[in-house]
């Protein structure tokens, strides 16, 4: 037995009952449902209909806002919108997308992406309430960065409503399920898995050595380095995986029809609402094909952190991202998934099945596709290393050693990603990962009348001119 199977052996009993209490299923109509499936699911339908389905009122005034229409140079904060976006959308935008999409359609069928989408509708009026939060009881610290995220919102927002002692014990818990759900080992483990496939290489140790040493230098520079470098890579490896897939489907042209068609019709069949349920909510939830995260609150942590004083603003901005992360890129894979059959292949699972899909019509993509999946891993590790730093100085205290501590010891466990085989570590971090939803969704419920007070003023503000446009891009006519 290798020193992996130890510790495994170890700590199965503690993390199995943990993600058993955080993955508790009921059976309804025969199907088992986890019930945080059904509270991050519950909480998304709620809000959309509070908001009055602000993903369809608010979508073109937010694509302004990003922009950095209604934003002056001089507000405070470290990201600019666009930067902010991307930031966070490098948390999301991943592997959850090339895998675990793949995944989901094998078990259920082409019906379990009906389900997916349907999510991601609803997470765009989640993500708006707890970014707005996020910027509302955000920190400017003394050397001008920014602390924010569910720790502050809930922490001060539940002891203005005085709930004072509650706030400070979901805030801790929150950060506490931060701290650990920050240790994306999972996504070290498959990009080493897809630049093993291609290149042939099998050292993990020294894979993940320099993974996390590339990862040190960004997040060691702080936050504003890592929204350039989001800023840069996020669009580019969107860009290069969305425009060959567009390519794709164009030489399956007549295919596409009968895939949104089978979407559809199949989301209802046995099969569908199994895969759907199943697929979606377990297989989705644990690898991160529920990627754009709404209602976990980690992307409030990386939104804080944007140039403005309306927090309004930026969540507005967010409602953008489940949009980009599950409609369009994780419908994008579905599609070639589907009408290149990849998912029927045997033997195939995850990643693989979304290679082999490409890799039907353009048999060198696979390279092409290790290097995004390395790229899209890697600006994921960067978010939740901001994420899990943020968390870490709520509970310990902002200075510099302890940022800096939280990095090193971040980077060294990294480190280990490509090579351990510790199933029971990776279950624990992914149960950790959806006990934030716990006391941030209890927050965004008690603190939701504020939101919409919030929104529906800013936006009045600009609709009768007294927040006004503060530029127009060069040759734009709006």
């Amino acid at each position: 037995m290798n020193l992996d199977q130890q510790i495994d052996q170890v700590i199965s009993p503690i993390t199995g009952v943990i993600s058993d209490v955080i993955f508790f299923s009921l059976n309804i109509a025969g199907l088992d449902v986890p019930v945080i499936a059904f509270w991050l699911i519950t909480a998304g339908f709620i809000f959309s209909l509070y908001f009055r389905f602000p993903n369809i009122r608010y979508f073109g005034l937010a694509l302004r806002i990003v922009r950095g229409r209604y934003t002056r140079d001089d507000e405070p904060g470290d990201l600019t919108h666009f930067q902010a976006l991307s930031a966070a959308l490098s948390g999301t935008v991943g592997i959850g997308n090339i895998a675990g999409v793949a995944v989901a359609i094998s078990i259920g069928g082409p019906g379990a992406m009906f389900w997916m989408i349907l999510a991601g509708l609803l997470g765009m009026a989640t993500k708006m309430v707890e970014c707005t939060l996020g910027v509302a009881y955000r920190r400017i610290n003394a050397d001008g960065t920014v602390s924010g995220g569910p720790m502050y919102y809930i922490h001060k927002g539940l002891a203005e409503r005085g709930f004072a002692r509650l706030g400070v014990f979901l805030a801790s818990l929150f950060a506490v399920f931060g701290i650990v759900a920050s240790l994306t080992l999972f996504q070290v483990n498959q990009a080493f898995t897809q630049f093993s496939v291609v290149t042939g290489v099998q050292n993990g140790l020294a894979f993940g050595i320099i993974i996390a040493f590339t990862v040190g230098v960004v997040i060691i520079a702080g936050v504003r380095v890592i929204g350039v470098v989001a800023q840069a890579l996020v669009p580019l490896m969107s860009f290069i995986y969305l425009a060959t897939g567009v390519i794709i489907l164009c030489l399956h042209v007549e295919q596409v029809p009968a895939a949104f068609v089978s979407i559809v019709v199949e989301a209802f069949a046995p099969e569908g609402v199994s895969g759907g349920v199943i697929g979606a909510m377990i297989i989705g939830l644990q690898r991160a094909a529920y990627s754009n995260e709404s209602g976990i609150g980690s992307a409030a942590i990386a939104h804080s952190a944007v140039k403005t004083r309306e927090p309004s603003s930026e969540g507005l901005v967010a409602l953008l991202e489940p949009f980009i992360d599950t409609i369009v890129v994780s419908t994008m894979t579905a599609l070639i998934v589907i009408v290149t059959g990849a998912y029927k292949i045997q033997g195939l699972s995850g990643i693989e099945i979304t290679s082999a899909a490409y890799a039907s019509v353009f048999p060198w993509f696979p390279k092409i596709l290790a290097i995004a999946v390395v790229l899209f891993a890697y600006t994921t590790m960067l978010t939740w290393s901001y994420y899990g730093v943020k968390c870490w100085t709520y509970l310990a205290g902002e200075s510099y050693w302890t940022d800096l501590g939280y990095k090193i010891v971040y980077c060294l466990l990294l480190s280990t990603g490509a090579v351990i085989s510790m199933n029971a570590a990776l279950e624990f971090v992914d149960a950790m990962f959806f006990a934030m939803a716990i006391p941030n969704v209890i927050a965004l419920y008690i603190l939701g009348p504020q939101v919409k007070r919030e929104i529906e003023g800013y936006v009045a503000r600009i609709r009768n001119g007294e927040i006004r446009r503060v530029g127009k891009l060069p040759g734009s006519a709006d």
